[in-house]
Formats: C-alpha cells, structure tokens, sequence
C-alpha cells in the first residue's frame, strides 16, 4: 500500500462503483465483473472510502484521495477499460452520495437490491455469526428505532450500532436512492435484484455490460460461484417474517414507484 500511495497520481480512480446493498450480491456482481476483460477492479473489493470506514477509529475519507487512489491500477483509461470498486454501505449512509458526486461525478452506479425481509434476516445472523448480537431475532429488530434514534440525530454513520444493527434501515431502499437521485441522473443508475443476478446470471451480466459500455463477453465470467454467501441454519419463526413484510410493504411500494417497475423478489 505504501508503495501504490508513491505513485497514486498516476493511478485511476474509477468510473463505476456498486454502491450496495449490502447482503445482496455485491461480492459476485463484483467477481463477476472483473473477470470481464475490459474491467479492472479495486485491490480490494471494499475500499470504505466515501463511508468514511468501517472501523469508527479510522475515517478513510479523510485521509484524502491519493489514499483513495492507491486503491487500484495504474492509469488504464487509454486502453479503454472501466475502473470498478464495490463498498455496499455507500447505499446507506447519507453523507455518501455528496461526497462520490464532488470527486466522480460522471460515475456509473450500480445496486443490487434483494427482498429486504431475506436481507434482514441474513444481516442478523451474519451479526449473530460475529458475535455482535446477543439478542434474539424480534428483540433486535424491534428495538432497532430505538438503538438507532440518537445515531440519525447525530450523524455518527461509522458507529458501530449504525452498520450492525441496522436490520431494517438498510432494506428502505427508496429513502436511499432518492439520496443518489438528487445528485446523479437515473441514467447512470442501474438496479439490479439479487435474484435475478443468481437466476439469471448471463442475462443479468449482459445488462450490466450494456449499461457499462464493454463487449458483452458472458463467456469470459467463467466463474459464475456465488461469494461470500453467509449460512443460515437457524429456523425463524413465522411471527417474525411477517412482522418484516408487514414493515417493508409501504417501502417496497415507493420503491416500485420510484423505479417506475416491480421488483419479483
């Protein structure tokens, strides 16, 4: 890293970014995209850039974007190739899509947006599976309001609260990309589902080429393996699914009118 940060002037910052969410298939989408020959991706696939960091001792953006561009390959704009780099909780955290628009205002966006009750519920085991959440699954997410009131008042995003136990903040997903709208046209916007990324994976990937301006070349994806896919072994009881369809039902319709089409979850 020390040594990429020498030459970071003469590195690309990218031009495309799969800004979430998160649960939803941004580590294949991102696998996906850069076995494509014309796309090159992040050293990394979770720069933590515009977020500000995972951790709430390290803030990213602040270390400036020499930092940020030490992230990824030299200059390759003259060939042609897209520059890609994929931080799922860009999507959620509001003070992210004014900080891409200053530096990257030209960027191509895409998110991958899966049924938010299944979302929910992996985010919470994946929590349980960290050690972080102690709680049982209806505690946890009917306290959420509570927990994470004094964190929208405050603006502390990197709070470890806010990125953990945010189980159904993070599936209101027409509250965050109307955030995006306000600085980036619909046009370098593309919204993807989950399911059809994993049912109807060579479709999907051609859209995504479209949008992205490369050779649709399916045949160069040849690792199709889904990543980073969490295990849920634990059953969750009934009452507990329909309290979140129950929650997301008038998200989900202003997110269907704001996409102007119906998502099949």
């Amino acid at each position: 890293m020390a040594i990429r940060r020498l030459s970071a002037n003469f590195r690309c910052l990218p031009d495309v970014i799969i800004i979430g969410a998160q649960k939803s298939g941004t580590s294949s989408l991102f696998s996906y995209l850069t076995q494509h020959p014309e796309i090159r991706g992040s050293f990394r696939k979770e720069v933590h850039f515009f977020d500000g960091g995972l951790v709430p001792e390290v803030d990213n953006f602040r270390k400036g974007r020499n930092w940020y561009r030490a992230h990824f390959p030299l200059d390759m704009k003259s060939s042609g190739s897209r520059i890609v780099e994929a931080t799922p909780s860009y999507l959620f955290v509001p003070s992210v899509p004014a900080r891409i628009f200053e530096l990257l205002p030209e960027a191509k966006l895409i998110v991958v947006l899966r049924d938010p009750v299944e979302r929910a519920i992996s985010h919470y085991f994946h929590e349980v599976r960290a050690g972080r959440e102690k709680r049982s699954i209806m505690s946890a997410l009917v306290e959420e309001e509570e927990l994470l009131a004094s964190i929208w008042t405050s603006g502390d995003y990197k709070s470890r609260q806010f990125l953990s136990f945010s189980y159904k903040a993070r599936g209101r997903y027409s509250e965050q990309l109307v955030r995006y709208l306000k600085f980036f046209s619909r046009k370098q916007m593309l919204v993807l589902s989950s399911k059809a990324l994993f049912g109807a994976t060579d479709q999907t990937l051609s859209t995504a080429f479209r949008f992205l301006d490369v050779a649709n070349s399916i045949k160069s994806v040849r690792d199709q393996r889904p990543k980073n896919v969490g295990s849920n072994k634990s059953p969750v009881e009934t009452s507990v699914r329909q309290y979140l369809v129950d929650y997301f039902a008038p998200h989900n319709e202003r997110l269907f009118e704001l996409l102007g089409e119906q998502i099949d979850w």
